[in-house]
């Protein structure tokens, strides 16, 4: 009998349409909405302000890709001072991400610059969080139900992570319309980074029985879904059930986090930029074919057998030497093994197996 835990406490809405729902959701007072320049000039904080009226809305619409941290720390300061009921993001994953920083800095009262805290290692317990919901515009990050915020530090090229309970969104709203105009690059992305998420939850140390269905059942999702959405971008069902598998996952690495192919990613989005879906998803078939040698559940195997030969089709390789040579990915090798999530993994790791992973099959 397996002992383990198991807590999440988002309350999850989800179908087509159900941004409408949002004013449902709001309680009274000032509400900050963090979102893109893009999604700003495009109308969407406009639609949500005439969706609720009521609302007393600031905007913070200044997200860029990677969130960074001295540029969290001047909205922090923009914001600090001013009385925020609640935040609701509506973006992809740094969105989210960042949202979840300002929802826990805001009214922590916190003496130290974040920065400080980050850059040193010192442990913070963040005691209150702002009510956050959570709303995703792509399939991929699962950020709107773990307790994670990931935060970039251009100085010292480290990818830092916020922990907790209070880090948790309050609400994660999913409606499968604002996908629907998802570029490719951005559909294909981010849908690995869900796969990899199904993928590195399973094995990986921390799995329970409870990460392990998700993760299955999202791996199944997306072995339907992402090819369909690829070729057919506006299908709403192809969109929805990227959208499960993104949240499936989610739902899986809450529990479980991590684990190589995420350390393997960092150093390549810090350094050169490499998408983060991207960046955790080129090693993926080859981990898959060290780790079914070592594997004991035959439904596992012949699933991720499958992702792997969808995975090979993509032409992953290809993808990221748009970003970096072979020889340049060899470079950072040694920034890879981050303990904890390298950690996690329920394979063998040395440098020569990582530099495996890190080699396009011939």
């Amino acid at each position: 009998m397996p002992i383990y835990n198991h807590y999440n406490p988002v309350k999850i809405i989800v179908g087509p349409g159900q941004l409408r729902a949002l004013p449902n959701l709001l309680s009274p007072g000032r509400w900050l909405l963090v979102t893109t320049d893009g999604f700003n000039r495009r109308g969407l904080t406009t639609h949500i302000k005439t969706l609720a009226p009521q609302t007393h809305w600031q905007v913070y619409h200044g997200v860029t890709p990677n969130p960074e941290l001295d540029h969290l720390e001047y909205v922090i300061r923009q914001y600090r001072q001013t009385y925020i009921q609640g935040v609701v993001a509506v973006g992809g994953g740094s969105v989210i991400d960042a949202a979840k920083v300002l929802a826990v800095t805001l009214p922590s009262g916190l003496q130290r610059p974040l920065h400080t805290v980050l850059r040193q290692g010192q442990k913070h317990h963040w005691e209150e969080q702002l009510p956050l919901i959570a709303i995703p515009t792509t399939s991929g990050t699962g950020a709107e139900v773990t307790p994670f915020a990931t935060v970039w530090d251009a100085t010292t090229h480290k990818k830092y992570s916020i922990v907790g309970e209070q880090v948790f969104p309050k609400m994660a709203l999913l409606d499968p319309e604002l996908i629907l105009s998802l570029p490719p690059k951005q559909t294909l992305y981010t849908g690995l980074d869900a796969i990899s998420h199904c993928l590195e939850s399973l094995w990986n140390h921390n799995q329970t029985p409870i990460s392990v269905a998700y993760a299955t059942q999202g791996l199944n999702l997306a072995l339907n879904g992402l090819p369909q959405v690829l070729d057919s971008p506006q299908n709403l069902q192809a969109r929805t059930q990227m959208q499960q598998a993104s949240l499936l996952a989610g739902l899986a690495i809450s529990q479980t986090r991590t684990a190589i192919a995420h350390s393997i990613s960092y150093p390549l989005t810090s350094h050169f930029d490499v998408p983060h879906g991207l960046a955790c998803s080129f090693t993926l078939p080859n981990i898959i074919e060290d780790y079914i040698k070592r594997c004991h559940c035959p439904q596992q195997v012949t699933l991720m057998q499958k992702i792997q030969k969808m995975l090979n089709q993509l032409n992953l390789f290809q993808h990221l030497h748009e970003y970096a040579t072979h020889e340049q990915i060899l470079t950072l090798k040694a920034e890879m093994f981050h303990p904890e999530r390298a950690g996690n993994f329920q394979g063998l790791l040395n440098d020569d197996i990582v530099e495996a992973f890190l080699t396009e099959p011939t």
